[in-house]
């Protein structure tokens, strides 16, 4: 039996594993998908929702778990899951990044999403400096995000989105070889996204190689469109 700890993207939250999070258990397994702070069962004002904040709070339900966990981050929950190995190493068995932002020390996630004009997200921000929050404007999102997605599901998700804190959008995250270094990766990839594209997936992992690199014909929501072939990675994973 695995223990497995779940971290949403920006503007998501702990739904966006609704469809996951039954298939993993189904297979006899633990599952916590949580929630960042600012959305859901974890209100936050806008201050207090950073990126070190993000990664404390995912740091701490690792620790909660009692044993090591397959920590996965999907698009952001990428930044948070290598700063949370920081901070628990010996607590995580493996660190999975589901079409997810993969950084070397230092680095920022909007570093790590120039270079790249095919993506659809950069350019379609909109920024609230009054609150230090920021949406996707509404009509790129399906292309954006729900590419591969029914229509229920691509109109639900868009609804349940919330702001995202530019602090933790403009962090870095900062790791060493030594703690959040030693803790096995794996990637898997989804060829269809158009919020972080292939080429940026790719270019990232082959910046920070992984153990294993898995592969989904998927949008940037592998979650909703296709739960089962997510699940069945994720479950190979766990061994």
């Amino acid at each position: 039996m695995a223990s497995f700890v779940l971290v949403h993207g920006a503007w998501n939250g702990s739904w966006a594993w609704e469809k996951v999070t039954p298939r993993l258990e189904e297979a006899g397994h633990r599952v916590d998908a949580l929630d960042l702070p600012g959305r859901g069962s974890n209100p936050a004002a806008p201050a207090e929702m950073t990126m070190d904040a993000y990664v404390r709070h995912v740091a701490d339900r690792v620790e909660a778990a009692g044993e090591p966990v397959v920590l996965v981050g999907a698009s952001m929950g990428g930044m948070v899951i290598t700063g949370a190995a920081e901070l628990v190493p010996d607590r995580i068995e493996t660190l999975v990044y589901v079409t997810a932002f993969l950084p070397n020390d230092g680095q920022t996630l909007g570093q790590l999403a120039e270079g790249n004009p095919d993506e659809l997200v950069r350019t379609n921000i909109l920024v609230d400096e009054a609150t230090g929050l920021c949406t996707v404007r509404e009509e790129v999102r399906r292309a954006a995000f729900y590419g591969e997605c029914s229509e229920e599901d691509a109109a639900r998700a868009s609804s349940r989105r919330v702001p995202e804190s530019l602090a933790a959008i403009g962090a870095a995250v900062r790791l060493t070889e030594e703690r959040a270094g030693s803790v096995p990766r794996v990637y898997i990839e989804c060829t269809r996204d158009r919020a972080l594209t292939i080429a940026q997936q790719r270019r990232m992992w082959a910046a920070r190689p992984c153990e294993r690199v898995l592969t989904l014909e998927s949008d940037h929501s592998p979650f909703l469109c296709v739960p089962d072939q997510l699940a069945g990675h994720l479950l190979a994973v766990a061994g």
